[in-house]
């Protein structure tokens, strides 16, 4: 075990201060961008405080464990890229990112978020797919701005109550989850495909198809009640 343990150690590596100025980019509109993908790290580099300036920050695809609390001296922060990771919890200090719009936390393993989310008040894209979520915190309620979350691949059993309570939530995706229906009561399926979509962003031939599909589904029911 602590052989296994040592080349873990050896294979995780070291941003310096240098190393992560010759990663920063500019993007087509303008935003400065720390791009840190693919770079091998299991901690997040010491020296990025001093590279708070930054609005995008790309720490995708390492071996990060955990989000440090200095996290929250980027305040100018709109993009925060942590999929595919070993995230298992995140701090409350993600909470005062005030200016986020954009979280992918996808493919982590995480098993819950803390009730500080719902600081996140212009969020407008939440993932969170592939993680060990059973549950949303209540405190999702207050991203009034969310117009995406990703919740597929993961442990719902149910649609979660909070999405209801988002006016401007135009689309969920709960795709591979064990969710419970009415018709499987007594056991669990994993639903291959469930998103929902608010019909308002929908084009009028997708709608029209909505609505044949139910009344095709309703009349199904309504047969299968009298035979």
């Amino acid at each position: 075990m602590a052989k296994g343990n040592k080349r873990k150690a050896a294979q995780s590596k070291t941003i310096t201060l240098k190393a992560a100025k010759e990663c920063l980019q500019l993007t087509l509109d303008g935003k400065l961008r720390l791009n840190l993908s693919f770079k091998g790290v299991s901690v997040m580099p010491k020296c990025l405080p001093k590279l708070c300036e930054v609005e995008e920050v790309d720490l995708s695809r390492n071996l990060i464990r955990k989000i440090p609390d200095f996290i929250d001296y980027f305040i100018s922060l709109r993009l925060l890229d942590l999929h595919s990771n070993y995230l298992e919890e995140l701090p409350a200090s993600v909470g005062r990112l005030q200016n986020l719009l954009v979280l992918n936390l996808c493919n982590n393993r995480l098993s819950s978020l803390p009730s500080a989310m719902g600081l996140l008040k212009k969020l407008l894209t939440l993932s969170l797919g592939m993680n060990r979520l059973s549950s949303l915190p209540s405190s999702i309620c207050a991203l009034q701005e969310l117009r995406h979350i990703g919740l597929s691949d993961n442990k719902f059993t149910s649609v979660p109550f909070c999405i209801s309570r988002m006016g401007k939530l135009e689309r969920v995706n709960l795709d591979r989850n064990p969710i419970v229906t009415e018709e499987t009561s007594n056991q669990s399926v994993a639903t291959e495909k469930l998103c929902l979509v608010k019909g308002s962003i929908l084009c009028e031939d997708c709608l029209n198809k909505c609505q044949t599909d139910r009344e095709a589904m309703e009349d199904n029911e309504n047969w299968s009640e009298t035979n």
